[in-house]
């Protein structure tokens, strides 16, 4: 499912593929609601019916969701 730019998928307006693999393809947008850049990653229909895969999928965008705290800073 190749996404062309300009594409909008909910608040997100696709910019350009950034590549794709085995779980999907991942897409430069801009969040329109934020007004900033981020990566969406879109799954092939297939996977969505594979539990296992649908997991794995969701345990990556909460690992991706959590914010990077560096506590190893140095003036």
């Amino acid at each position: 499912m190749a996404l062309m730019s300009g594409t909008k998928l909910g608040p997100y307006e696709i910019l350009a593929p950034l590549g794709s693999g085995g779980m999907g393809e991942v897409y430069r947008a801009c969040d329109t609601r934020l007004g900033r850049d981020v990566a969406v990653k879109v799954l092939p229909e297939a996977l969505t019916k594979d539990a296992d895969r649908l997991r794995r999928f969701e345990q990556e965008a909460r690992t991706i969701a959590r914010p990077f705290i560096d506590t190893d800073l140095q003036p």
